[in-house]
């Protein structure tokens, strides 16, 4: 009798609860209610850590044809088996239909609400267990905040923390450490700091909490000294707790702390953990030392796809990606293996991909992805628009910028910025206003990157007042703001207000950088302000610790040698710690053009051709000047060297705007329908002048050829030709806009400054170096370009 008693234990204890409730269930033998209840929950519960579905609904199906034999216990476990299946439907059901519920029954179904993200019936079954009296225990408490976590609702956790203090859970571990997590997600650092001091007995968890919450809310000492402080008292830091302190150190910048924490990791062996190698990763690259981040990388066991673009995305911040590096051999090889592996069709590699090819100059190859993109987002559109702005095909740029409005996508920031900035690069000035009114429509109104490119383009295209009084009218400005007005200010050749908004910016405490003093700088050289330049230039180390670069020696070398100081200039190139470059031989060749200077010219040329043989601008520049003191056998001689290497001289070319149609002319041109009208202007022009005192300088012309010859050419210049078509076609009293390729020539400079104040319009002219404001004989240059 007894062998055969523990024979049937053996075999009971040997099969699964689920098998034994179906046993019962198909033997039709009676048993008691309390067995019934207890046997069925050991099968739920099977279900539930296997996830068998079909087990799950049998068991319940034995306990409906019971009778529903089930106790409370039993009926929260079936409960959570439906959660855990995530078939909340007949979780509810269950739910509704029990003949009693307690605290588990509603935190279980909520629970379940929250992983589903069905916020709003988790928070009206939230509200049904407070009406109907169930107890609030540390285990309602954190669900629930757990639950306005998710929501993106961590701000009203302030409210719950005022019934979690009045039911005395505040010194809850459990229950402080998810308020710690709730503040710290709303960003109220000092909130968690208060509800940390309450908890009565810190654990682990609570002070990991701590050190987290410091650290994503950019408290680094903070959180480095909860670090500590948690050291001090006995517990060993886990995963998480080093990964929060590795981010402090990031914040900080120390990365000499980072390594000591490093140490610590290796100490207590996390080194291994996924998490743990991330923010070493991160920490090492913030910091700069790749090479030590790599050695992480490379130590890493298990590295998953995360890992592997975490630490491709770092190489990509510090320039050594296919696109920064410009590296289109390796970026070809990667296209080739997207292709292979079947990715080129998601939209995420596919705009990786036209960025690579638009960084490295092939545009047709970007342009070809695009229109093959069965799917584009409006990533897909700016990457294509700002390649085009980038690569100098402005007008391109602005027409995909039409089709994306066409295609009702929506613009952003960057697009915006973008399109800006290719109107500034074509100085197309009324298709910039155009899209200012745009922008002024939406959201990104007040956004000071779009801000500081209409700012940018506003002077670039000539407009210079526009530009200031968008200055003015932003409610924030940060340092690109300044710099960009400055800058507008000196392209414009208006010194003084350039450094006056530098005065002002040096109230504002704003700390100006190499950027600013290029700007200064180059005021004060197209200003001609020698001691002020001097001043500033000797102030930028001094008192600001920048060193100058080859840009603001250039800048020197343009302004003493346009002053006449040729001497001083070649002692500053002579004594520059830098390699002399390009740009301070152009430099000083540009000046001594501009004083006939033809022996330093000469040497400032050749120092050019050899670092560069192929200069176009260095010969043609070498041509003018022994053009103008008539050696005209030099002037041969390079123009017969230039086309012995095959270097071809930039035809002088000049543009007008109107009613967004692109007006263009050479010189000597006859091509434009308007022909008649233009050489009926001109004429009507050059007797208004000649009568007003204008004279022509015959050394303006740059041929061997008679006197009358040289007047004819003068009056075919480019600029003349578009200057007479504008005054035809734009309204009375607005300004005419004209833009020119190359440096505009004495004579037609000392020729419109005579047609404005004939025609009392105000004429903008902006050639390859700066803009010329010509209002009633008068222009803002005043002579000095």
């Amino acid at each position: 009798m007894l062998s055969s008693i523990l024979h049937g234990l053996r075999g009971f204890s040997s099969r699964s609860s689920v098998e034994l409730a179906e046993e019962f269930e198909s033997s039709g033998h009676p048993l008691s209610e309390e067995f019934d209840s207890h046997v069925y929950a050991r099968a739920l519960q099977d279900c539930a850590a296997s996830f068998d579905e079909m087990k799950g609904r049998s068991v319940h199906c034995g306990v409906l044809k019971r009778g529903g034999c089930l106790d409370l216990f039993g009926w929260n476990i079936l409960i959570n088996v439906y959660v855990k299946l995530g078939a909340l439907v007949d979780a509810r059901k269950v739910f509704d239909e029990m003949p009693e519920r307690n605290t588990i029954s509603f935190v279980t179904l909520i629970q379940g609400y929250v992983q589903a993200l069905q916020f709003v019936e988790a928070i009206e079954l939230f509200m049904k267990l407070h009406r109907e009296g169930h107890e609030l225990n540390p285990f309602v408490f954190t669900t629930v905040l757990k639950l306005l976590v998710d929501m993106e609702f961590p701000e009203l956790c302030r409210r719950f923390h005022s019934c979690v203090y009045k039911l005395g859970h505040d010194g809850n571990a459990f229950v402080g450490t998810a308020l710690i997590d709730a503040y710290s997600l709303s960003g109220r650092a000092d909130c968690a700091r208060e509800v940390f001091g309450g908890i009565l007995e810190k654990d682990l968890v609570s002070w990991t909490g701590m050190v987290a919450c410091y650290a994503e809310n950019e408290f680094f000492e903070e959180a480095l000294e909860c670090y500590s402080w948690m050291r001090k008292v006995g517990f060993k830091p886990n995963n998480y707790t080093f990964a929060s302190s590795l981010k402090a150190c990031g914040g900080l910048g120390d990365v000499n702390l980072g390594r000591t924490i490093h140490g610590c990791i290796l100490k207590t062996q996390w080194e291994a953990d996924g998490y743990v190698g991330v923010s070493l990763l991160d920490l090492y690259t913030k910091c700069g030392d790749i090479d030590d981040a790599l050695k992480v990388f490379r130590g890493m066991h298990d590295k998953n796809v995360i890992i592997w673009s975490f630490m491709i995305a770092r190489y990509a911040q510090i320039d050594r990606s296919c696109a920064t590096l410009e590296d289109m051999e390796m970026g070809e090889q990667t296209h080739c293996h997207v292709v292979k592996v079947g990715l080129d069709l998601d939209i995420f590699v596919a705009n990786a991909l036209i960025y690579v090819y638009a960084k490295c100059g092939r545009m047709v190859d970007s342009e070809k992805l695009f229109i093959e993109s069965p799917n584009r987002n409006e990533v897909t559109w700016n990457t294509m628009i700002v390649g085009y702005a980038q690569s100098g095909s402005g007008e391109e740029a602005l027409e995909l910028f039409s089709q994306m409005l066409d295609s009702q996508v929506l613009s952003t920031q960057v697009t915006y910025s973008s399109v800006l900035r290719a109107c500034a690069s074509l100085a197309a000035l009324e298709p910039g206003m155009q899209i200012h009114s745009l922008v002024s429509k939406t959201i990104h109104n007040d956004d000071i990157v779009i801000g500081n490119s209409l700012i940018d383009m506003y002077a670039k295209c000539g407009s210079v007042k526009d530009a200031r009084l968008i200055f003015d009218t932003m409610n924030e400005r940060d340092k690109v703001s300044w710099n960009t007005m400055i800058s507008g200010y000196s392209l414009h050749g208006l010194g003084a207000d350039a450094l006056e908004i530098f005065y002002r910016m040096m109230q504002m405490k704003e700390k100006p950088d190499k950027i600013t003093f290029v700007g200064v700088l180059s005021a004060c050289s197209n200003g001609g302000l020698l001691d002020q330049g001097w001043s500033y230039f000797t102030s930028m180390h001094k008192d600001y610790g920048i060193e100058p670069c080859v840009e603001h020696y250039t800048c020197m070398v343009w302004l003493l040698g346009r002053a006449g100081h040729l001497d001083d200039a070649v002692t500053l190139i002579e004594q520059i710690p830098l390699e002399a470059s390009l740009m301070l031989w152009r430099a000083l060749l540009g000046a001594c053009v501009v004083h006939k200077n033809i022996e330093l010219g000469t040497v400032a040329a050749q120092r050019v051709l050899d670092m560069d043989p192929q200069d176009e601008s260095t010969h043609v520049l070498l041509s003018n000047m022994y053009a103008a003191a008539r050696r005209w056998d030099n002037v041969v001689s390079v123009r017969k060297y230039m086309k012995r290497k095959g270097v071809k001289k930039e035809p002088g070319l000049s543009w007008i705007e109107n009613q967004n149609k692109v007006h263009y002319f050479t010189v000597g041109d006859k091509s434009h329908p308007e022909m008649r009208l233009i050489n009926g202007m001109l004429e009507w022009l050059n007797i208004k002048i000649k009568k007003a005192g204008y004279v022509a300088d015959h050394d303006a012309v740059l041929l061997d050829v008679e006197d009358d010859e040289k007047d004819r050419h003068l009056w075919s210049h480019s600029e003349r030709l578009a200057l007479a078509l504008g005054l035809i076609v734009t309204p009375p009293g607005r300004p005419v806009r004209i833009i020119k390729n190359l440096r505009i020539c004495t004579d037609c400079h000392a020729a419109i400054k005579f047609i404005s104040k004939a025609v009392q319009r105000e004429i903008v002219v902006r050639d390859m170096n700066r803009f010329h404001h010509f209002e009633d004989g008068i222009c803002s240059c005043g002579d000095y370009w």
